[in-house]
């Protein structure tokens, strides 16, 4: 029987170890414990107890089961007790040495088990430590959202006033300067501005000055030229009252400069002084007008290039036609200088074949001609091109307005053809000896021609 007891007390002690370690472990898990992988010998370890706690289980449950039957127990042999003690000092000898184990690995890491109360204090202090880390982060979140300001202390605050107030003086000064702009006020006395009023009275100085020495002058001539004496006295009169006008201003703008100088008497003074100087141009257009002053002599025109060209069409023009084929000759200064040649209506048609077949000219290429009307007389103008040469002419007709007929120039270029049909559609005149004059624009049953200055349209709603 003390065999079986033996057996009980093991079977006992291994379900309240076994009870004691699920207890452990579930507080451990509450605890928010880790737990670390156990190696594989602690895991084989591990693996022998629960062989050897199922195997008792299993025994005692096949004991209990007899025992509920009835049936007799007969003692256990000496053999099977001695098993029992064997299993039972192995399991006791793997406990021993998976504890072993533990607590080695522990004081290895230089770890002791703390007791329950410094377990506490740890956790708490761990989640202090979490608390005040999420405090710190919510902080920091809510200062880069701009939701929470935290206070400065006394030396930020006095330099965030300090920069508030520069920043407010700084608006007020812009503001001031703005205002003063719009008002058309000036803030200080500067000598620069002194100065400028000064320079401005010289200027309005020197402009009076130079006004009362053009009328001397003017004074001057018309008495040489035989004026008349009452002209003259007026004159002075005129210059003696503009001088005493300058000289009033002028004490008016020193007074003002001298009272403070403001933008409005230098605005006046600005004023006055162009009054002065427009008075002054219109007298003296005045006197040049009524013959009081004598124009100086025009500057001599500078002289084309195109001259020397000019010169030598009319010299050959002269040695081989004779000077009675040209009514007049030109430089075309509005047309880039280009030698002009005006020839008689009876010599048109002749001068034009000369220039295009001389050697010495050979204007091969006709690229414009067309019709004017002025009025008093029809013109055509012709211009003309040598290529030998690099030289350009322009070949003009004076006819008569209301009978307007001269020779056409298509016979000797091709290039006319067109455009003395289009100066007979639009101007009515008629090229003599043309191969198809004709209208080309507006047909021949138009009534009138268009570009003459007393047109008048035949049907008055076109």
């Amino acid at each position: 029987m003390s065999g079986e007891k033996d057996l009980e007390q093991l079977k006992k002690e291994a379900a309240a170890k076994a009870k004691a370690a699920a207890l452990a472990k579930m507080k451990a898990k509450e605890q928010g414990e880790a737990k670390e992988e156990a190696p594989a010998e602690d895991l084989d370890i591990a693996k022998q107890k629960a062989a050897a706690a199922a195997k008792a289980k299993a025994a005692a449950l096949a004991k209990m089961k007899a025992k509920e039957q009835g049936e007799a127990k007969e003692e256990a042999p000496a053999e099977d007790l001695d098993i029992a003690k064997q299993k039972a000092a192995a399991a006791a000898k793997a406990k021993a040495a998976a504890l072993a184990k533990m607590k080695a690995k522990e004081q290895g890491e230089e770890k002791e088990e703390a007791p329950a109360e410094d377990l506490d204090i740890a956790k708490q202090k761990a989640a202090a430590a979490a608390k005040a880390k999420a405090a710190a982060l919510a902080k920091m979140k809510a200062k880069e959202q701009g939701e929470e300001k935290e206070e400065a202390p006394a030396e930020d605050f006095d330099i965030a006033k300090q920069k508030a107030a520069a920043a407010a003086k700084a608006k007020a000064a812009a503001l001031a300067k703005m205002k003063a702009k719009e008002q058309g006020e000036e803030k200080e006395e500067a000598p620069a501005e002194d100065l400028d009023i000064a320079k401005q009275k010289a200027a309005a100085a020197a402009k009076a000055k130079a006004a009362a020495a053009a009328k001397a002058k003017a004074a001057a001539l018309a008495k040489q030229s035989g004026e008349s004496g009452g002209d003259d006295e007026k004159a002075k009169a005129i210059a003696a009252a503009k001088a005493k006008a300058a000289a009033a201003a002028k004490a008016k703008a020193a007074a003002s400069a001298k009272a403070g100088g403001a933008a409005g008497d230098d605005e006046k003074a600005k004023a006055i002084a162009a009054a002065k100087a427009k008075a002054a141009a219109a007298a003296a257009a005045k006197a040049k007008a009524g013959g009081t002053a004598k124009t100086e002599p025009a500057e001599a025109a500078k002289p084309s290039p195109n001259q020397p060209y000019l010169d030598k069409y009319i010299r050959v023009i002269e040695e081989h036609l004779g000077k009675d084929h040209i009514e007049d000759y030109y430089i075309n200064n509005l047309s880039k200088d280009v030698p002009t040649l005006v020839a008689k209506p009876e010599s048109y048609y002749k001068m034009a074949e000369f220039l295009k077949y001389n050697e010495q000219l050979g204007f091969d290429y006709l690229s414009e001609l067309h019709g004017t009307d002025f009025e008093t007389h029809m013109e055509v103008y012709v211009h003309l091109y040598s290529y030998k040469n690099s030289q350009s002419v322009a070949l003009k007709v004076k006819i008569d307005r209301d009978g307007p007929t001269i020779d056409s120039l298509q016979p000797l270029w091709a290039g006319a053809n067109w455009p003395e049909c289009e100066a007979y559609d639009l101007l009515g005149i008629t090229f003599t000896n043309h191969p198809n004059l004709h209208r080309i624009m507006l047909g021949e049953e138009w009534i009138g021609h268009p570009l003459r200055k007393d047109y008048e349209p035949y049907d008055v709603e076109v």
